[in-house]
């Protein structure tokens, strides 16, 4: 370890990797670049924003067997979100990249120069292209800016500094293309990894992450609604943008200051079988509903996302439907494909098959979510199924993502989530009481007119005109009165 003082307030600052050319000093913020035998001051950098990650600097694992430890890192802001860049150190020297993006994680390290990429503006989503000899996805295409800086990085970065870079995955692999800076783009490779899969040590607690997120260093953030003051209560610290509930104001959580992207008005409080808020227990994990959206495809029909959030899982949807509700994750691991549309896909050996694929519509949304959401918001998602679990792909113009779901019965959302579940099972309300309760005068009058033309069968029998006259004159007294009984009861039910 390398120890220098700080050239703006004169604490120490830590350069624990020869790969380290600038570090940020945690008093101070100011931007330590270390050169052969002196520092030199480049200046501020933002504070980082405390997010949900449980990462931090000084979190270890393993990989392929080498011990790793997080040392620095930089905070990315793209149009529709956030991400860090966790620098990381082996034991042998070599340095590497742990992208944390919404609870998902790879780890990528520096190939040697490869010929013949892509150039950055020929790239769209969902293209695929062979890399390394692998035939890969193009996951999404962005130019991010850098927000805040901490500990150790192996080059100069400050606030503003432009990453333009492209994500493409095959299987379980994963590959970024650099074309931040002059020259050749640079070639990362690695793959999609879990906190579990890398046996991470000294990540930050539940209570942590409950205490500091959504904190500057020394600052916290009030998250009223900018527009009506409404109090967000669940949503300090998500990395993405909030949505009022109130006014449907969207306010962006990633600044210092919570600021106002777009203005909406005030409308009929909406009802939604989860509340936002309301908290569950999935397996021995506690979430909480944090967004809640709804969507709607090129016939008109809408379904309900809701969006959930846990410490140590990350993030997960619950979806209903007409037709009963469906769990979802967001994949690690991608399906192998010919192309988006193929008629089949395969994972984990597995063939899925094509059902269909449709354009879909946000509706509605608020709460939190991990990325820029609003109405209006189009998708185009194709949609593949063997036996009770979809896979679904959902592209726009410059991202894929691939989920997995399956269905999820009425019984087990109220073992999850107890009486924060309002309403009744899908199809079942009403249902019953409706069966017995519908029409029930007219019923009524019909056995007495029929008991009625029983007991005058004899009587209609030998003397049909005279006796014919009173009993339809009986039937119409009963009969006529019910109807206006069962309608006023259809009122009231209304």
């Amino acid at each position: 370890m390398h120890t220098v003082s700080c050239p703006s307030c004169g604490a120490e600052v830590n350069f624990r990797s020869h790969a380290s050319v600038m570090a940020v000093c945690e008093y101070c913020n100011t931007r330590v670049l270390k050169e052969a035998g002196a520092v030199k001051d480049l200046g501020k950098i933002s504070s980082v924003l405390e997010d949900y990650s449980p990462i931090q600097i000084g979190t270890s694992g393993v990989l392929g067997g080498r011990n790793f430890n997080v040392v620095g890192r930089i905070q990315l802001r793209y149009d529709a979100g956030m991400w860090n860049e966790w620098f990381i150190v082996f034991d042998d020297a070599t340095s590497g990249w742990l992208g944390d993006a919404s609870g998902q994680y790879t780890i990528t390290m520096l190939r040697d120069p490869v010929k013949q990429l892509p150039a950055f503006e020929e790239l769209r989503a969902g293209q695929r292209y062979t890399l390394v000899g692998a035939p890969t996805m193009v996951a999404d295409v962005r130019t991010a800016e850098c927000i805040g800086g901490q500990g150790e990085l192996p080059f100069k970065v400050g606030d503003g500094w432009q990453a333009k870079v492209a994500d493409f995955r095959h299987g379980g692999n994963f590959f970024t293309v650099d074309y931040s800076d002059e020259g050749p783009p640079l070639l990362y490779t690695g793959v999609s990894v879990t906190l579990a899969s890398m046996q991470c040590q000294l990540l930050r607690d539940d209570e942590e992450i409950r205490r500091t997120t959504g904190r500057y260093r020394g600052k916290l953030d009030a998250l009223d609604c900018p527009n009506c003051g409404t109090q967000i209560k669940y949503l300090p610290g998500l990395t993405a943008s909030l949505v009022c509930q109130s006014c449907q104001t969207q306010v962006d959580a990633s600044s210092p200051k919570a600021e106002v992207i777009a203005k909406g008005e005030r409308h009929e409080k909406e009802r939604f079988t989860l509340p936002l808020g309301a908290k569950g227990k999935l397996g021995n994990q506690d979430f909480t509903v944090i967004g809640v959206m709804r969507r709607a495809d090129d016939e008109g029909t809408g379904w309900t996302e809701y969006l959930l959030y846990g410490s140590r899982q990350g993030f997960t949807w619950l979806v209903e439907t007409a037709d009963g509700w469906s769990r979802a994750n967001v994949l690690d691991q991608w399906p192998t494909a010919l192309g988006l549309g193929a008629p089949v896909v395969t994972l984990d050996k597995a063939d899925y098959n094509k059902l269909y694929d449709y354009n879909s519509v946000v509706t509605y949304a608020a709460g939190a979510f991990n990325w820029r959401v609003q109405v209006g918001d189009h998708t185009h998602v194709y949609e593949y199924k063997r036996q009770q679990v979809v896979l679904a792909a959902e592209a726009t113009a410059s991202e894929v993502g691939w989920s997995r779901s399956t269905p999820v019965a009425w019984d087990q959302l109220k073992a999850w989530f107890g009486d924060a579940l309002k309403g009744e099972a899908p199809g079942a309300r009403g249902a019953v009481a409706q069966d017995f309760t519908k029409d029930r005068y007219k019923r009524s009058a019909k056995n007495w007119i029929m008991g009625m033309v029983a007991l005058n069968a004899i009587p209609l029998l030998f003397n049909f005109g005279s006796s014919l006259g009173y009993t339809l004159f009986a039937a119409a007294a009963l009969y006529l009165p019910a109807m206006l009984l069962d309608a006023i009861d259809d009122q009231q039910k209304k």
